[in-house]
């Protein structure tokens, strides 16, 4: 394998809606540099990038690809994303990794939830965007209608720099207002292109958004603007620098367009993205930090320096076992190369290196800074995290996971394979950042979180095929709490005698509400010494004990302020153990004389949605109990703010993509916590009590 100094790499992530054609362009690209002798489909499985069966089967991705090409001696790296919301996390961190995103859309649709998705993680890392329309040889190819809705959400920033002359079925020819030709294909070939004259039945289109292209280069930079000036146009090579400085700065979003089917205008594509955009070395530097100080600094890609590796996804394959995915963000790394983890601290081996097509490996003596790899059999190193020469502390920043969209509570369906089910999950989290695990001691359940149910499906069916554990799920427990709206007094005697020392102890106590959030409060207010002082912290603790146990359904008592003004005890019989029993049953009994009541969690939740959606969003959110804090519209969607009750949104993203073909998400935060309605407080009894016998 040839070795690829920084200047000759281009490292890119196809990102887009579901079915845009993103692993139909990558399995294009393979093919037009000869890496690939046929070009496969998503349709019969044969795809580099979509390998595993669960995609093979559902015909879609599920987890992001590593393929690269080599054309007229430079390397393209692909990093094939997933479309589907249930996959966000991998779309992240793929867009962190590379240094262009080519964000793909259906020439025959529209603007989608998983383009705003994409859009969102590039503007966030600052990283270019180039937009590429696919599937131009569909019946329904509406090139300028999807240019102007893709103007219209991302701003007038975007250029296109082709059209096409017969665009829908038939496609083969383009119309190339960069070079100012046309460019004739032949559909399926590999990379045949006749490059000719542009006819005169598109000249005057042509050389309208040559124009346009040419002015909105120059108008970013000075030099280039008064070049323009001067000669009242920019050469070809004029306009390539200038639209890589407007990339990098995301001052310019360049358009081009291709069918992947047939692989027409693929290879001029790729030849955009040579000649355009940025090689490790044109991107910022890459910010870094020293673990052992603290102290900030920044990486240059520098092939002669220090190694550095970012891990930024491993995965468990059969026949293989762990591979981490990694970029080299400094240095070389070659076979059998010593680092350190700078997470854990340990030595790491990197035996043998690899450069991939999907599942087909390729093994590589060396790489330079700003390549992409992967590695087999690492001991204790997962995603995010850093490898290192020793003697250098740094490591780079996490990508940080989107919060979770659906959550279940999952348990081991046998008891002996607890302790398996614990390190399968352990060790899936690992691998994929955005699926969580947490161990909830309040509700005694173990909550796994992901982007949706497709996605903690293939979590647990892994879970099941690679460490044997069958899990039982259910709907999680809500975290509710009890408190009290009024003022109680009650005087409890705890007397008991069993023919040697009796206990003793009697409390008077006084409970009452405080304000919403500040927990619980404990007040000594006895006088005349009746009660001992080593005697009342036993009372409070008693009164602590029952208020964490919980008095109506089992849930934390909180917001309540215990008063213990009077009491009696006996030169024998009084001990702690005696008070702290009083404590707990005057605590009781006092909470049940003040008009208990339960507090649900309230959410905040942000919901974006089309416009064309917005009233069966905000019927649904009003039929679970929503209250709409406010609402915005801009290019053709909504924000919603609501409240709700978290015991409301179990099942709520599956059934916004329902309502929304897909295209709405959500993002929630725990906001605080009020009063339940009374129907809703018997049924949570209720259950509570049933819960509390199959538990007994």
């Amino acid at each position: 394998m040839n070795l690829y100094a920084p200047d000759a790499i281009r490292n890119i992530a196809l990102v887009g809606h579901g079915d845009c054609g993103k692993t139909s362009l990558a399995e294009a690209m393979l093919y037009t540099a000869g890496a690939v002798p046929r070009l496969g489909t998503v349709q019969d499985g044969s795809t580099q990038s979509d390998f595993h069966p669960d995609e093979i089967e559902r015909r879609t991705s599920i987890s992001t690809s590593l393929l690269h090409a080599e054309r007229f001696g430079l390397k393209l790296n692909i990093l094939d994303t997933p479309g589907y919301a249930d996959f966000t996390g991998e779309v992240k961190t793929a867009v962190h990794v590379a240094d262009t995103v080519l964000l793909c859309f259906n020439a025959a649709g529209g603007v989608e939830i998983g383009h705003e998705v994409g859009w969102s993680y590039a503007d966030s890392m600052h990283k270019p965007v180039v937009l590429v329309a696919t599937k131009c040889d569909r019946e329904t190819a509406r090139l300028d209608e999807l240019t102007e809705r893709i103007r219209e959400r991302f701003g007038h920033g975007v250029v296109p720099i082709q059209f096409a002359a017969d665009e829908g079925a038939g496609f083969s020819t383009i119309i190339d207002v960069m070079l100012m030709k046309q460019l004739r294909y032949t559909p399926g070939a590999a990379d045949e292109v006749e490059v000719g004259e542009i006819p005169a039945a598109h000249r005057e289109r042509a050389e309208q958004m040559h124009q346009e292209l040419v002015e909105s280069v120059a108008e970013t930079d000075e030099a280039l603007m008064e070049k323009f000036f001067a000669e009242g146009t920019l050469s070809e090579d004029d306009l390539r620098a200038g639209l890589k400085h407007d990339l990098v700065e995301r001052l310019l979003f360049p358009l081009v367009i291709c069918a992947p089917a047939t692989n027409v205008g693929v290879g001029r594509v790729m030849d955009f993205i040579f000649n355009c955009c940025p090689t490790p070395t044109d991107a910022p530097p890459i910010p870094a930090t020293n673990p052992a100080t603290g102290a900030t600094g920044e990486v240059h890609a520098d092939p002669t320096g220090f190694t550095a590796l970012f891990v930024f996804r491993t995965t468990n394959e059969a026949h293989v076992g762990e591979l981490a995915y990694f970029r080299v963000m400094n240095g070389h790394v070659e076979s059998g190369h010593d680092l350190m983890n700078a997470q854990t601290n340990k030595g790491e081996r990197l035996a043998q290196l690899f450069v991939l097509n999907g599942h087909q490996r390729k093994e590589a003596p060396k790489l330079l800074a700003g390549d992409l790899g992967a590695a087999v059999k690492l001991k204790d190193t997962h995603s995010n995290q850093t490898l290192h020469d020793k003697g250098y502390d740094i490591a780079f920043a996490p990508v940080e996971p989107p919060e979770p969209a659906v959550r279940l509570a999952v348990s081991a369906r046998r008891k002996q394979d607890d302790d398996k089910l614990a390190t399968g999950l352990h060790q899936l989290m690992a691998e994929d950042p955005s699926f969580t695990v947490q161990h909830d001691a309040e509700i005694h359940q173990i909550i796994v979180g992901g982007q949706g149910d497709t996605h903690l499906d293939i979590m647990l069916r892994r879970l099941r095929d690679r460490y044997g554990v069958e899990v039982d799920t259910a709907e999680p427990r809500i975290p509710y709490r009890e408190t009290v709206r009024g003022r109680s007094d009650v005087r409890y005697r705890h007397k008991k005698q069993t023919g040697g020392a009796g206990q003793f102890a009697e409390a008077a106590i006084r409970l009452e509400p405080t304000e919403r959030g500040s927990g619980y409060a404990f007040q000594n207010a006895v006088v005349g010494g009746v009660v001992s002082g080593k005697h009342v912290p036993a009372v409070d603790k008693g009164a602590q004990e029952m208020a964490a146990r919980g008095v109506l359904a089992g849930y934390p008592v909180v917001d309540v302020k215990v008063t213990l003004y009077d009491g009696k005890e006996h030169p024998v019989d009084s001990n702690e153990n005696a008070f702290k029993a009083a404590g707990r049953m005057a605590f009781k009994q006092a909470f049940l004389e003040a008009k208990p009541i339960l507090l649900e969690p309230i959410h905040s939740v942000e919901v974006r949605v089309p416009d064309d959606h917005m009233g069966d969003v905000l019927g649904d959110l009003s039929g679970r109990r929503g209250r709409i804090q406010g609402m915005e519209s801009e290019g053709g969607r909504s924000t919603i703010r609501a409240q709700v009750p978290l015991a409301e949104l179990f099942g709520y993203a599956t059934a916004l993509r329902s309502m929304t073909q897909g295209r709405g998400v959500h993002k929630r935060s725990l906001s605080h916590y009020e009063e339940v309605p009374a129907d809703v407080t018997e049924r949570v009894i209720a259950s509570a009590g049933k819960l509390h016998e199959e538990e007994v």
